[in-house]
């Protein structure tokens, strides 16, 4: 029994650890692509299109990794490319503490 609630928690403790990643994915993504249209936009003094360009790419960018973020632990779709390399790295974690524990 305590072993399935160890279990347990170790899943919880992973969503967490992806959400968060997720989450950070998101705000750099954001920063990146409106720091970049701002950068530009005054390097070219073509100022506020490129930022808006920025914007639009940065919420499409973020809007496809909350996408991917509902798909993870689905069992009734596969996951999307970021999803699959999480679900990887979950699974490569899991054997190796599953045979250091041994």
């Amino acid at each position: 029994m305590a072993n399935e609630q160890d279990h347990e928690r170790q899943q919880q403790v992973n969503t967490i650890g992806h959400v968060t990643g997720f989450a950070w994915s998101i705000v750099v993504s954001l920063l990146i692509c409106i720091g970049g249209g701002i950068f530009l936009d005054n390097w070219l003094d073509t100022t506020p299109l490129l930022t808006l360009i920025g914007v639009a790419l940065g919420l499409i960018a973020a809007g496809y990794q909350l996408y991917e973020l509902t798909l993870i632990g689905r069992k009734d779709r596969p996951a999307g490319p970021i999803g699959r390399r999480l679900e990887e790295r979950a699974a490569a974690r899991g054997s190796t503490r599953s045979g250091r524990s041994k």
